[in-house]
């Protein structure tokens, strides 16, 4: 079992930038690789970013690719998501995922977070 947990969160204006974390507990952390997800009320859940276990190989979707970067930092069981130039379009609850699989992560994780609210205004 993983634990999951998102911080970070908030409101901020159209250009700006935020900084998700996500917490993880349970298994050792390196083993999992990491992602993370969006989703706005009404429409399904959006692939944005994932990671392998070291750190190494990082993917993204084309609508935040140059703007959002996940890292992760495995001494500290944390993953982040640094997201710059904001749009309202980013507007989602963001939530992280974990798989043992760095394929998998992408598209059907095991593990997922509560999500934090990420809010762009124009």
């Amino acid at each position: 079992q993983v634990q999951l947990a998102e911080s970070g969160g908030g409101l901020v204006q159209a250009g700006g930038s935020l900084r998700l974390s996500c917490a993880a507990s349970g298994r050792p952390f390196g083993s999992y690789a990491m992602g993370w997800f969006r989703q706005v009320p009404g429409k399904e859940r959006e692939f944005v970013a994932a990671i392998s276990w070291g750190g190494s190989t990082t993917y993204y979707a084309d609508s935040v690719k140059g703007r959002f970067t996940i890292s992760r930092d495995n001494a500290k069981n944390t993953v982040y998501l640094q997201m710059n130039s904001l749009k309202p379009e980013d507007t989602a609850v963001y939530s992280c995922a974990a798989h043992l699989d760095p394929q998998t992560v992408r598209t059907t994780p095991r593990y997922w977070g509560q999500g934090t609210q990420v809010t762009v205004s124009s």
